[in-house]
């Protein structure tokens, strides 16, 4: 099943976003688009964490994630909003809270699946930015 992009921004303009965060930080390469939506609606700093565990078919490329590019942002004592598109197993995610743990909090925003923040927690689906 397929969402439009109309459909995921309505989730982005109605998502319950409680809390303050002082930046957005979207896991590359997934996490870039819905990264932006959301910081749009927050107003905060934006920054990408370049990250790689699945190809584009959702295939396992390596044992566990691996960081592509050094951190070029300042977190440290920071609140943190870390977006992605598909959380599957959490093993991403979980792997770049590690990296951010200098961070006052980090709280974790998917697409679809398991995260403080979802919009969708379902089956697989194609993204509409994907071409």
């Amino acid at each position: 099943m397929e969402k439009s992009f109309d459909e995921v921004l309505e989730r982005v303009r109605t998502i319950d976003i409680p809390e303050k965060f002082d930046m957005v930080v979207a896991i590359a390469n997934g996490g870039i688009i819905p990264a932006a939506m959301i910081n749009q609606r927050l107003g905060c700093e934006y920054y990408l964490l370049k990250l790689n565990l699945r190809d584009a078919m959702q295939n396992k490329l390596y044992d566990k994630p691996k960081l592509l590019a050094e951190i070029d942002f300042d977190f440290k004592g920071k609140k943190v909003l870390l977006v992605d598109d598909r959380v599957k197993t959490g093993t991403t995610l979980e792997f770049a809270k590690a990296l951010l743990s200098d961070a006052e909090i980090v709280k974790t925003l998917a697409v679809n699946g398991k995260a403080d923040y979802c919009l969708y927690d379902e089956a697989c689906f194609r993204f509409p930015w994907i071409v």
